[in-house]
């Protein structure tokens, strides 16, 4: 006989799929004991630059009960942002998940609709769902629901499918049955440490975030450090190529979200319309993106030090 845990975790992994996520892993809502001395290692050595908001919440980052009462379960979801098209060989560079719809509206919407089927077909479960915007350890979750491993560059790697996904959770009071972790693929490969063009990856799993050209992008609100001008490789808005030069993103297939398509004019636009960019075509072509998050004059400064 089927156990109800067994049960409701497939339940749980159907309507993931149904509603377009790309994998669901589930694992047990408890501390986080490996994460803690290395997320305390990590913060001591001030890699997180002038995110602050990295060193608040220490003890919810680690343990999600005391993010959400009597929670027994983490659900991780993996949505994948992979593009069909990319943007213009002669143009600034934007980072993939960039491309269309700010991902925390799109993804949210998604987890509301699985949260209310849960509850549709089981009863009484509550929960709450992450989308990046809460001190969740996004990656080390999914790595324990075993949807993949943590890679040399620090993000979630699938062997089927490589890293170009979000990661998102929810954390419900319903027991289920426990996926395990999967094992490490990376090898003696170092493609993304050589590859960073700031030296972010100090050693392999660790990034310092105060170097990574994504941090300096969109993070960084004062003026860029001295020696990292010159060196951010076109990139006007994050940074993949720790992610582009790994071979597990071969298998990176075409996402089927519509709402992640891009703006038609951003795929065309080159660096001279960069250049010129004004605040309306700013407003047009990233009407609902993630983007915004820098603002036209952010984005106008990034632009303004690749020119230099």
């Amino acid at each position: 006989m089927i156990s109800n845990k067994t049960k409701y975790s497939q339940f749980i992994k159907n309507e993931a799929k149904r509603l377009g996520f790309l994998s669901c892993g589930i694992s047990k809502a408890q501390f986080l004991e490996a994460e803690a001395p290395r997320l305390e290692k990590w913060l001591k050595k001030n890699a997180h630059g002038q995110m602050h908001y990295m060193e608040n919440h220490f003890d919810k980052r680690l343990d999600p009960t005391k993010l959400v009462e009597d929670s027994k379960s983490v659900v991780s979801l993996l949505l994948n942002y992979f593009p069909a098209e990319q943007q213009n060989k002669d143009s600034f560079k934007l980072s993939k998940y960039a491309y269309g719809t700010d991902y925390h509206f799109v993804i949210k919407d998604k987890l509301k609709l699985l949260l209310q089927s849960i509850q549709e077909e089981i009863g009484d479960v509550h929960g709450r769902a992450f989308v990046d915007s809460a001190p969740v350890l996004d990656k080390a979750w999914a790595a324990k629901s075993g949807l993949g491993w943590i890679g040399k560059h620090s993000n979630l790697l699938t062997q089927q499918v490589g890293s170009f996904y979000f990661i998102a959770e929810l954390i419900i009071d319903l027991d289920l049955e426990y996926d395990g972790i999967t094992t490490d693929h990376c090898g003696t490969c170092t493609a993304c440490i050589d590859a960073c063009p700031t030296q972010a990856i100090t050693e392999p799993y660790v990034v310092d975030g105060s170097k990574c050209i994504s941090y300096f992008t969109i993070e960084l609100k004062e003026n860029m450090p001295s020696e990292f001008k010159g060196k951010l490789d076109d990139w006007m808005f994050g940074c993949d190529v720790c992610q582009d030069v790994c071979p597990w993103n071969r298998f990176s297939k075409p996402h089927t979200e519509p709402l992640f398509n891009p703006h038609p004019e951003l795929l065309a636009m080159t660096k001279k319309d960069w250049e010129e960019v004004t605040e309306d075509t700013f407003k047009k072509v990233f009407k609902k993106s993630a983007v915004k998050r820098t603002k036209f004059a952010g984005l106008t400064r990034n632009i303004g030090y690749l020119k230099r």
